[in-house]
């Protein structure tokens, strides 16, 4: 059986004709070119190679061994590097899940820039629902999800903000709030707020329904929905009020809610989360498309400045 670097050796002078720069692609010296090809042909049995002071020609013998040899080792390194790149994640199946009609749209754009990029991968999208994204995730249903932050779970990585945008308050469309040009985080406290279900992961329910104000005034929980789209016919039918992104305006425009800007709230962000467990290099790949699509579109105001994903570990 010939080595692997004594086929390379052999392959490469045959190409360059010329020991130094065999030697240089090699990153070896040319005396240990030398001595490979001297062994390899005394294992032949011919010379390879006609050798002078002034030139390296290949024999006959090594013309038929290179016409023989060279396309089926073409054929075993491609099949090496097919083998190294689905180990590194970039061949097969991507599963993305997103949270929302403008999540999805986001998701599209960036699943498109990352198939440029990586056309043997392919990327399957759907939509998931706030409490499915954690059990999706840890079931293996997902690799990764565009969702509303902060996740702050174990095992869970958060990767860049993406997206950020003002948050507002979704109030039935009789409501005294919806005549207001403003409501302050305060005014909660005045209010029923509709609730995310317990099924939903803590850090999003505690962000969006918060049982207390800033000062600490409590808030007064009212009924659970399962869906966003339940949030916002529990809202229109005066059960509640819940606290929204901005772009629900454009995407979930309801003749029975409005929608009221947060004079003093934190704008709401979106980014993707996988688990750390399965970082692979396709799933960092797809968060470099994301955050890429976001960066080179036209300056939105508020969009989020490249920062590093975050992975939450147990104590």
């Amino acid at each position: 059986m010939l080595e692997r670097h004594e086929l390379e050796a052999f392959l490469t002078l045959a190409e360059e004709l010329h020991f130094g720069r065999t030697a240089e692609r090699l990153h070896v010296s040319t005396a240990r070119v030398s001595r490979t090809i001297a062994k390899l042909e005394r294992r032949i049995g011919v010379p390879l190679f006609d050798r002078t002071s002034r030139r390296v020609e290949l024999s006959q013998a090594g013309r038929q061994l290179l016409e023989e040899m060279g396309p089926a080792w073409s054929r075993i390194t491609d099949a090496f590097e097919r083998a190294v790149d689905a180990g590194r994640g970039m061949t097969g199946l991507l599963r993305v899940a997103y949270d929302g009609p403008a999540a999805g749209q986001l998701l599209v754009g960036a699943a498109r820039r990352f198939r440029a990029r990586h056309p043997e991968c392919e990327v399957r999208i759907k939509e998931a629902h706030l409490p499915q994204v954690l059990p999706w995730l840890r079931d293996g249903e997902v690799d990764l999800a565009l969702t509303c932050l902060p996740v702050q779970e174990q095992g869970v990585v958060t990767g860049p903000v993406l997206v950020r945008e003002a948050r507002m308050l979704a109030v039935p469309v009789g409501h005294p709030f919806a005549r207001r040009a403003a409501v302050s985080v305060e005014d909660l406290a005045r209010v029923t707020v509709v609730q995310l279900p317990r099924t939903s992961p803590n850090s999003p329910r505690q962000d969006g329904t918060p049982p207390r104000t800033p000062v600490g005034r409590s808030v007064t929980p009212g009924p659970s929905a399962a869906t966003f789209n339940e949030v916002l016919t529990l809202v229109g039918a005066g059960e509640g009020v819940f606290a929204v992104g901005a772009h629900v305006r454009r995407y979930l425009a309801r003749p029975d809610v409005a929608y009221v800007p947060f004079e003093d709230a934190a704008p709401v962000e979106w980014g993707l989360v996988w688990l750390a467990e399965g970082a692979t290099s396709r799933v960092r790949a797809f968060s470099e498309a994301a955050l890429g699509l976001v960066q080179d579109s036209a300056p939105v105001p508020g969009r989020a400045p490249r920062p590093t994903s975050r992975v939450i570990r147990g104590g």
